[in-house]
């Protein structure tokens, strides 16, 4: 490695974890202060200690390796093999995958921690939080081997399948709020109310210190890259690894990645701290956080080399490209560091060692098909077109007959004949699997040939110069 930071194994990593100024140490534990709040608008709001604006906590090299002890056993050290496609990419690719904790994602890390970091007394009291899926079963979960009570708040919009799973470990798990914002609220008013600990799954120290465990692995299993690339939500994620990565290997660069359509972050970093951003619907659902946060923002702001932010349909690639190739099913937040490779934002990187973070697997079936039919469209495999032809007999066998003389496989295949201008014709709706951008372009053009009313959708990605439609 580039540079070695001498350590010692921590005795007591407790000591070293409660040094967070929105706490104090007591018996080696971290005491939470007394909850600030203030009144806005008439509705008292209660401010997370931990998590305060006025005072954001940086996370040390010595809070990762502190956590990295107490959490040793009971996470899985995930693999970090090179990808079967480096060639491809042009770069020596390595994958290093989170999903394969026991919840399928990389929130284990810093919940465990969190965890057992707790005081005796926190401990049997429990913890509470709010969150939309990975946070509250990684909590639950642990919470269950560890015998500590858990409290989750999910707003209404959470997975059914995740909501159940934190039931199964037997969380209290209420169901209640239109968005994160207002599971939030309930979350911190039920924890003053009840004198749990709220945990903040993306802001906590402690949670950062977690999930940072991640780039000491990475930097043992792949020696001085040249740069690791990391999803980005909230921002703990990208704040423990660049805090561990840059302590070891100060030359590797960390590049954070964000769907367009939360690109909190970003927003961020040109408003000059963290700042309340609208989010869209996106398929990296585990990345849209509307805030980033203030400790997180603050450790991981002068550790970054760089933000990329990548189309939705890129991500939709990268899902597709990541079964197809690498036998991985990951959710939207894990492939958004692969996603910002296909889509050439990080060309400088050809012919360098990259990892990649697979950082959550969590990915709904429904969605996951609607994934790979949306990655399959944007590379041109997928092609959707409607054709007037002849109503007379043979006229739809003409049009198949075209179809396998190209040698395309029809997917779905519907007329209709009330809504055009004239009795003898058929409108057609195709839709057809071909091999490629190419095969597909082959496709339009037989078309065009032999009939005169032809219309593509077009793809929501132009993965070729070529748009004529």
């Amino acid at each position: 490695m580039s540079q070695a930071v001498k350590t010692e194994t921590p005795k007591e990593p407790n000591v070293v974890a409660a040094k967070a100024n929105g706490g104090t140490a007591v018996n080696g534990k971290l005491e939470a202060q007394k909850r600030p709040r203030h009144v806005s608008g008439g509705v008292e709001e209660i401010i997370d200690p931990f998590c305060n604006p006025e005072k954001p906590q940086r996370i040390s090299f010595h809070d990762v390796t502190s956590a990295a002890f107490l959490i040793r056993g009971g996470v899985e050290r995930t693999p970090c093999p090179k990808s079967t496609s480096s060639d491809l990419y042009g770069m020596e690719l390595y994958l290093k995958k989170d999903f394969l904790q026991y919840t399928g994602s990389f929130k284990e890390r810093g919940a465990r921690y969190a965890l057992l970091s707790l005081t005796e007394e926190q401990k049997r009291t429990g913890v509470i939080s709010a969150s939309l899926g990975n946070h509250a079963q990684a909590l639950c979960y642990h919470g269950w081997k560890l015998n500590i009570p858990v409290t989750v708040v999910m707003p209404k919009a959470a997975p059914i399948m995740k909501i159940q799973k934190c039931r199964n470990y037997k969380a209290r798990v209420i169901v209640d709020g239109n968005d994160m914002g207002e599971a939030k609220s309930l979350a911190m008013r039920m924890s003053r109310e009840e004198g749990l600990l709220y945990v903040n799954g993306y802001d906590h120290p402690h949670i950062m210190a977690g999930q940072g465990t991640i780039g000491l692995e990475i930097l043992e299993q792949v020696p001085e890259p040249d740069a690791v690339v990391v999803p980005v939500g909230g921002g703990g994620l990208i704040a423990g690894i660049a805090t561990a990565v840059k302590a070891l290997s100060p030359k590797t660069k960390i590049i954070g990645v964000e769907s367009e359509k939360c690109a909190s972050f970003t927003r961020a970093m040109e408003n000059d701290g963290p700042i309340h951003t609208p989010i869209k619907n996106t398929l990296a659902d585990g990345l849209a956080v509307p805030k980033v946060g203030y400790n997180a923002y603050a450790t991981a702001m002068p550790l970054i080399d760089r933000m990329v932010v990548v189309k939705e349909e890129w991500i939709a690639v990268a899902i597709l490209r990541l079964v197809e190739e690498e036998k991985c099913v990951v959710e939207g937040a894990g492939g958004a560091g692969l996603a910002a490779i296909l889509a050439g934002h990080l060309d400088e990187l050809k012919g360098k060692k990259v990892v990649v973070l697979l950082c959550g697997g969590n990915i709904d079936t429904t969605v996951f098909g609607r994934c790979l039919e949306r990655g399959l469209a944007a590379v041109g495999r997928l092609v959707k077109f409607n054709v007037e032809v002849s109503d007379r007999p043979g006229g739809i066998n003409d049009l198949c007959a075209l179809l396998v003389r190209v040698g395309v496989s029809i997917k779905d295949i519907m007329h209709e004949r009330a809504w055009l201008r004239d009795v003898y014709t058929v409108e057609v709706k195709v839709v057809c699997e071909t091999v490629d951008w190419t095969h597909s372009l082959q496709l339009k053009n037989e078309l065009k040939k032999f009939y005169s009313k032809v219309q593509f959708s077009d793809v929501p990605l132009a993965l070729s110069n070529d748009t004529d439609s």
